[in-house]
């Protein structure tokens, strides 16, 4: 049996990058191939989270392949039938937003747009300060778009940041397993 081919594309929620390399590390365990796709920022900014070339490192050991950095390199995952499926984690309100409204203008946006040729599943896994502000209006779009599936998500602390919603990034194997099935993983909101 052929392992299911995974793009894992990673943007700058970098208070995030914990959990989703702990899941990136179960998808490799479960026997998912991933393959890593890095924004422009994830993959060269260095912050109080780690520095960039350790995570970057840390996610090629662990894929066993070299990092999708550039919209050059993304450009031919849906025309060369490179994912299965697509996964945003973290997702932030910027990619969503740009996702929304056909904006294409770093390796995941291009990852994404790309995959989608093949009219295969992406998965979103938010991670936004700003997710029930400005933002929301294009989650929404999002979510009333075929081929996207979202990860269910919560207010991470509804006091000090009310607009704030994550993703419970443990979910994302099942969401996945889901999506494969064109089924959105219930309940969403957790």
């Amino acid at each position: 049996m052929t392992a299911v081919r995974v793009g894992f594309a990673m943007c700058g929620s970098f208070c995030t990058f914990s959990k989703a390399l702990e899941q990136m590390e179960k998808l490799v365990s479960l026997g998912y191939e991933v393959i890593p796709i890095m924004s422009f920022n994830a993959c060269t900014t260095d912050t109080r989270f780690g520095k960039a070339e350790d995570i970057c490192h840390t996610i090629e050991s662990l894929c066993n392949r070299k990092i999708i950095g550039s919209i050059k390199d993304a450009e031919p995952i849906g025309p060369k039938k490179m994912t299965d499926i697509m996964l945003v984690a973290p997702c932030t309100g910027n990619t969503a937003a740009k996702l929304a409204n056909a904006i294409t203008d770093t390796p995941v946006t291009m990852a994404v747009k790309s995959h989608l040729r093949q009219a295969k599943p992406v998965v979103i896994c938010i991670a936004s300060n700003d997710a029930l502000g400005a933002s929301a209006q294009n989650i929404g779009k999002l979510m009333n778009t075929r081929h996207y599936y979202f990860v269910p998500f919560t207010q991470d602390n509804p006091l000090q940041k009310p607009n704030s919603l994550v993703a419970d990034f443990s979910l994302i194997p099942g969401t996945i397993g889901l999506a494969l099935q064109e089924k959105q993983i219930q309940p969403v909101l957790c």
